[in-house]
């Protein structure tokens, strides 16, 4: 019963607080002639991400510099992850076309300026790389989960070089940032992160039914990136390993 009881509470907190983001950004929309500049939309996410992050996450720990522009890598174990790290400073982030289509998150992504990248067409790399030089170009801070993937936070897993070509080279600075989740209830691997064939009403619902759970972000700037894409992806690789909690296995 307690279970339940949290899940409907919790449920209504969830939805409220959505319809508080769609107000913020329409009114805001309305403000502007329905043509947000880029920053605006980043601004809206990062406040209304703190509104949704809280029916989930009860505390976020962030250590080490704080990236504000440039280039920002980092491990990828859950949706959580997009609201976390917008929650801490406005960004642009990278995510698969299938986001922009599902239900009111979809809705938030394109409002927020997101990128999509098709991975089942190689030509749209190039594009992707485009708009992402351009962005960065324009003084924005933008997200990259190289993994490709969400993960079950056994390991950092691989990372694909292909959408790191616009960091070869790069004028602006370049960070790397490891996520981490800690939950009193229940498995860490099963009931936070979303992985594998999880999809997604059942996987949230059932984070509604838990006590709220906790995230830790370390950030760290590389100083010399290699300059080869491929090299590169290594490098950060390692990099986001060097930043994992004490106790966890990789």
């Amino acid at each position: 019963m307690r279970k339940v009881l949290r899940c409907v509470w919790r449920s209504l907190w969830l939805a409220a607080a959505m319809l508080v983001a769609v107000g913020d950004f329409l009114l805001t929309a309305a403000r502007h002639g329905f043509r947000l500049k880029l920053a605006v939309r980043t601004r809206l996410l990062q406040r209304n991400s703190r509104r949704v992050l809280a029916v989930f996450v009860e505390r976020v720990e962030a250590t080490g510099p704080r990236p504000e522009a440039g280039l920002l890598v980092c491990n990828h174990l859950s949706y959580l992850d997009i609201l976390l790290l917008a929650s801490l400073m406005p960004a642009v982030f990278v995510s698969k076309h299938e986001v922009r289509h599902w239900p009111v998150l979809g809705w938030f992504a394109r409002m927020a300026g997101t990128i999509f990248v098709r991975r089942d067409r190689r030509g749209d790399v190039a594009r992707i790389n485009e708009e992402i030089r351009q962005v960065l170009r324009d003084g924005h801070l933008v997200v990259l989960f190289p993994e490709g993937t969400t993960s079950n936070g056994r390991e950092v897993l691989p990372f694909r070089s292909s959408l790191l070509e616009p960091a070869t080279g790069l004028d602006q600075a370049l960070f790397v940032g490891h996520i981490a989740y800690a939950i009193r209830e229940g498995s860490l691997e099963n009931d936070v992160c979303y992985w594998g064939d999880m999809t997604f009403f059942p996987h949230a619902v059932g984070m509604l039914t838990r006590p709220r759970i906790a995230a830790q972000v370390r950030f760290s700037r590389v100083a010399s990136p290699e300059r080869d894409r491929k090299e590169l992806a290594r490098q950060l690789h390692a990099e986001v390993v060097r930043l994992r909690l004490p106790g966890q296995d990789e």
